[in-house]
């Protein structure tokens, strides 16, 4: 029986789960399965699941869309391993992650644990600039918590990992559509269970390859965060308001008001700092300069989507069903 079971849902992304299943047979350690759930694809990718049978301990299971947190749970319902790891279908691995992930647990053990990403050399420029932004300390990559970060770890489900017991102790994934790793968090925490990140074991995490997705990506978890709010109100921390924020003083500042000069000055010191640091972090200026445009995606996206959710939940009252059936719930 493997020791860990790697739990992947996919939805339409048949050539991506190739790369990652490529990359994890490259890995150092093999004392771990793969499980494939298809969430309802009109794409499927049993194909080529099958390529890898020979190589991997593989397990391959379609089911009818439901969304990737039960996704997941169908996975974990049918995983042998001591260890759940939860992977997205469009990551590629490293091949000493399961060493590392084995290296951290004999130091500590732990409970939960997850890992950063990173970009890989063969993403576009626009990934690796829209990377940039989902990991700097400087925008919403201090939320997302780390080694430099404004609020503690929360596992993320592009790169998760939990004891299957603890796992099945809490119920798995909530029903949620969007928001779903947080919430599986925020109850990791509060049932007590020790929650680690696990530095050394980051996975290449590709991302939106234009801004329009982006921003809709970004703009979801601004909703996610307000619904997470009116589940666990002690879960909204001041660090959270902080796209709310930017967003109504670009608005401010677009508006031309007049009673607060000094704001223009620091929007061209928050572009200068960008535009340096992912400079320097991509060796490239033409990413630094996408890097700007895409912060500011980020930081808008998630910023508006919080103060409508803000407006739909908490001034409204409206349940979250209601609220966001459109974008959620199709």
């Amino acid at each position: 029986m493997a020791y860990f079971s790697l739990i992947v849902p996919v939805y339409n992304r048949p050539d991506e789960v190739g790369e990652l299943l490529e990359s994890l047979t490259h890995q150092r350690c093999k004392d771990f399965e793969v499980i494939i759930v298809e969430d309802g694809s009109q794409q499927p990718c049993e194909d080529i699941v099958r390529a890898y049978t020979d190589r991997l301990d593989i397990h391959y299971y379609s089911k009818p869309n439901s969304g990737p947190g039960q996704s997941r749970n169908y996975g974990a319902e049918r995983a042998q391993g001591e260890y759940l790891i939860v992977l997205d279908s469009d990551c590629i691995i490293p091949e000493g992650y399961i060493d590392a992930v084995k290296a951290e647990l004999a130091a500590e053990p732990a409970d939960a644990f997850g890992g950063p990403d990173r970009a890989h050399d063969s993403f576009t420029d626009m990934q690796k600039a829209i990377n940039y932004a989902m990991t700097s300390f400087f925008t919403t990559g201090g939320i997302r918590g780390g080694k430099k970060k404004l609020d503690k770890f929360y596992p993320r489900s592009f790169n998760m990992g939990i004891r299957a017991d603890v796992y099945k102790a809490l119920g798995g994934f909530s029903k949620m559509r969007f928001g779903e790793d947080i919430d599986f968090s925020i109850r990791i925490f509060a049932g007590g269970y020790k929650c680690r990140l696990f530095p050394e074991a980051w996975v290449w995490h590709k991302r939106r390859t234009d801004l329009r997705k982006f921003f809709k990506q970004v703009h979801n978890s601004g909703i996610a965060r307000i619904n997470l709010y009116k589940k666990y109100p002690a879960s909204l921390k001041v660090v959270h308001m902080l796209p709310a924020v930017f967003t109504v003083g670009v608005v401010l500042l677009l508006l031309g008001t007049p009673f607060i000069p000094w704001l223009s000055s620091l929007l061209g010191l928050f572009i200068l700092l960008i535009f340096v640091d992912s400079s320097v972090q991509n060796k490239s200026i033409k990413i630094g300069a996408i890097s700007v445009v895409a912060a500011f995606v980020q930081l808008i996206g998630y910023g508006t989507g919080f103060l409508r959710a803000w407006w739909k939940r908490c001034v409204l009252r409206k349940d979250e069903f209601e609220a966001f059936k459109n974008s959620f719930y199709k």
